[in-house]
C-alpha cells in the first residue's frame, strides 16, 4: 500500500506549488495510473513520493515513511527518465553496475533482461541504443531489487504499440503477484485501458481518484475525428444542422485543420461534409477526454495544529552508497574501455620517451626509467594514474547511477575507501608494467650491458611507486571535492606546478637537523620483529617524504581529504 498524505511543493517565487495538498493511495495488487494534462504536477508528485524535492506531506510504503527504509532499492523501484550511464557502458555491464550498489547478485541482471525484453541487446553500447530499448533499461535497472513498489514516470513514453502492449502486460503481471504500481500518463485512454485506479489531477490539485470503469464512464466519451482544410465552413454546417434537428451536439476545432465532434457520428458528420462539399482527408470514430470533471477530493490528513506535515525543515535522508562498494566499483572502472585506452597510451608514450631519453646518455638512469624528461610536470604514469583517479569520482558527477533522481553522489565513507583502494591498485600496476616496459624497452635498444639494474632498486621503487599512488589519490580526492574530473587532473598538476616550487622557495635554507638513520632506530626500537628487509623500503618511504614532491603531494592530500570531509558533512546537515 502506498499512501500519500497532504503533498505540498514548495512554491517557486511567486507562483502557486505545482501540488498542492494532494491525498490518494495506490493499493497492492493494483495498476493506478497518475494521469494529468501536461504541468499538471504528475513528475512532481513522485518526487515528492521520493522526497527528491522539498515540500510537505507523508508518505508511507507498505506502512514505513522513506527513512525508515534499511534497503530502498528492494522496496522501491523508480524510472525518472532515463538511466543515467556511460555511453561506452553495455547494457549487462550498467545492470551488474546498478546490482552490486543494490546490494543484488549479478544473476538477477540475466532476469531482468530477458523480463524487460532486452535479450540479444546484453553487449550494445548505451550511446548506441534506440528510444524503446533506453525506457527498457530503465525499468530494468527499477527491478533489480525485485521492489514491491514500482514508481514510473510515463514509462510508454518513446514505445513502439507493441513494446507499450509488453510493458503493461510487465506491470500487471508485477500487481498480480502482489506489488503496488503507480505510474503517470496524459492519455487518458491509456489509463482507462491498463490502470485499474486513475487518480486525475489538475493543476496540482486532486480532481478524482476512481475505479478505471467508473473513470471511463465520467471522463471519457465518443466523438468523431474530421481532419478537412475547411474545419471551420464544416464545424458551421454541423452546429447548424444540429440545431435543425434538436440534436446535442459539442463541436471543437483544433490546429485549424481538425474537427472534434461530440454528440454526433462519423454518418450524420459525412453526409453533411457531403452535402456543403467539404473535401474530407480523414473521418474517424475516437473516445476522447471529456475535461476535468469536478468531484470532491478526499481531506487531507493534518496535524494537531491543523496542517499538513511539513519535510521542508526536517532533516533530508541523505543518498545511501552502494551495498558493495569495492564491487561496485570494480564493475564501474573496468565497465568502460577508457581504462584500458589511458592504460595503454600511458604504457606507449612513456616506453617512447623512456627510448628517448636514454639515446643521448646523459639523462640519469632513474629519470629514463620513469620516462620524465624536464619538460613534463609529471611522468607519463603518474598522470595516466591521476587520470583514472579523477574520472573514478568525475564519471559519478556526470552520469549519477548511485542517485539519478537526485543528481547528487553520496558522500560516503565505504564508497571513498573503495574508490581510494582501487585508485591505488590501478596506480601501483601501472607503475610496475610502466617501469618494466620502460626496464625492457631501454635494454631492448641499448643492450642489457649498458642498461644495469640500479642497486637501490628498492628505494626507487617506493619512491616510484608512493609517486604514482599519491597521483591517483590526488585526482579521487580532486574530482570528489569539486564535482569534476577536469579538477581533479588540476589538483593532479597543482602539486608539481605551483606546490613543489613554493616548497623548494621556503626549504632553500640549510637543514640544522636530519633524520638519517631513522630506519635503523625504529628496528631498534621494534626488537626481532623488525625484519632487516624492510630497512630500504622504509629507506625509500623516507626519501620519497622528504622530497618537496613528497611533501608537496601529502599536503595536498591532506588539504583535499578535509575538504571532502567538510563539504559532506556539510550538505548531509544541510540534508
Amino acid at each position: 500500500m502506498l499512501q500519500a498524505i497532504g503533498l505540498t511543493s514548495t512554491p517557486r517565487r511567486d507562483r502557486p506549488p505545482a501540488v498542492d495538498d494532494l491525498t490518494f493511495e495506490a493499493p497492492p495488487g493494483a495498476v493506478t495510473a497518475l494521469v494529468g494534462a501536461p504541468r499538471s504536477g504528475k513528475t512532481t508528485t513522485l518526487r515528492l513520493l521520493l522526497e527528491l524535492d522539498p515540500g510537505r506531506g507523508l508518505t508511507y510504503f507498505r506502512g514505513r515513511p522513506l527513512g525508515r527504509i534499511a534497503q530502498p532499492a528492494r522496496e522501491i523501484g523508480v524510472v525518472l527518465g532515463d538511466v543515467p550511464g556511460h555511453p561506452s557502458r553495455t547494457v549487462r555491464g550498467q545492470l551488474r553496475m546498478l546490482a552490486a550498489g543494490a546490494g543484488v547478485p549479478a544473476a538477477r541482471v540475466d532476469e531482468v533482461i530477458r523480463a524487460v525484453g532486452l535479450a540479444g541487446l546484453e553487449g550494445r553500447r548505451l550511446g548506441t541504443l534506440p528510444r524503446g530499448a533506453e525506457r527498457r533499461l530503465a525499468l530494468a535497472a527499477a527491478l533489480l531489487g525485485k521492489p514491491h513498489t514500482l514508481l514510473l514516470d510515463a514509462p510508454a513514453a518513446g514505445l513502439s504499440a507493441a513494446e507499450r502492449v509488453r510493458l503493461h502486460e510487465l506491470l500487471r503481471a508485477h500487481a498480480d503477484a502482489g506489488g503496488t504500481v503507480l505510474y503517470t500518463t496524459r492519455d487518458p485512454k491509456d489509463a482507462a485501458r491498463n490502470a485499474d485506479h486513475v487518480v486525475t489531477l489538475d493543476g496540482g490539485r486532486l480532481v478524482a481518484a476512481q475505479e478505471s470503469g467508473d473513470f471511463a464512464r465520467t471522463r471519457l466519451r465518443p466523438r468523431v475525428a474530421v481532419r478537412t482544410p475547411h474545419a471551420a465552413r464544416l464545424a458551421a454546417a454541423v452546429a447548424q444542422e444540429a440545431r435543425a434537428a434538436r440534436r446535442p451536439v459539442e463541436v471543437v476545432t483544433q490546429d485549424g485543420t481538425l474537427l472534434l465532434v461530440y454528440g454526433g457520428d462519423c454518418a450524420q458528420v459525412g453526409d453533411t461534409a457531403f452535402r456543403h462539399g467539404v473535401p474530407v482527408h480523414r473521418l474517424a470514430d475516437e473516445t476522447g477526454d471529456a475535461g476535468p470533471a469536478p468531484a470532491r477530493a478526499p481531506e487531507p490528513a493534518r496535524t494537531a495544529e491543523g496542517a499538513a506535515p511539513d519535510r521542508s525543515t526536517a532533516p533530508r535522508r541523505p543518498v545511501r552508497s552502494p551495498l558493495r562498494p569495492l564491487r561496485y566499483e570494480l564493475r564501474r572502472v573496468f565497465g568502460v574501455p577508457s581504462t584500458g585506452l589511458v592504460a595503454a597510451g600511458v604504457l606507449a608514450v612513456s616506453a617512447v620517451l623512456a627510448v628517448l631519453l636514454g639515446r643521448g646518455g646523459g639523462t640519469p638512469l632513474p629519470a629514463a626509467l620513469a620516462a620524465w624528461p624536464d619538460l613534463l610536470p609529471l611522468p607519463p604514469a603518474a598522470l595516466g594514474a591521476g587520470l583514472l583517479g579523477a574520472l573514478s569520482f568525475g564519471e559519478e558527477y556526470r552520469y549519477p547511477a548511485l542517485a539519478a533522481g537526485r543528481g547528487a553522489v553520496p558522500r560516503r565513507l565505504a564508497l571513498l575507501l573503495a574508490k581510494l583502494a582501487v585508485a591505488a591498485a590501478l596506480a601501483l600496476l601501472l607503475g610496475v608494467l610502466t617501469a618494466g616496459a620502460d626496464l625492457a624497452a631501454l635494454r631492448l635498444f641499448y643492450g642489457a650491458d649498458l642498461i644495469p639494474l640500479p642497486d637501490n632498486w628498492a628505494a626507487m621503487s617506493a619512491s616510484w611507486l608512493g609517486l604514482t599512488v599519491g597521483c591517483a589519490w590526488a585526482g579521487v580526492l580532486g574530482a570528489g571535492v569539486f564535482r569534476a574530473a577536469a579538477a581533479g587532473v588540476a589538483a593532479v598538476l597543482f602539486v608539481p606546478v605551483a606546490f613543489v616550487p613554493l616548497l623548494r622557495q621556503v626549504t632553500s635554507g640549510p637543514a640544522v637537523r636530519s633524520v638519517a638513520g631513522l630506519p635503523g632506530r625504529l628496528g631498534e626500537f621494534a626488537g626481532p620483529r623488525w625484519a632487516p628487509s624492510l630497512d630500504r623500503w622504509f629507506a625509500g618511504a623516507l626519501e620519497v617524504v622528504g622530497q618537496p614532491a613528497g611533501v608537496a603531494l601529502v599536503l595536498t592530500l591532506t588539504v583535499l581529504l578535509c575538504a571532502y570531509v567538510l563539504t559532506g558533512l556539510r550538505r548531509q546537515a544541510r540534508w
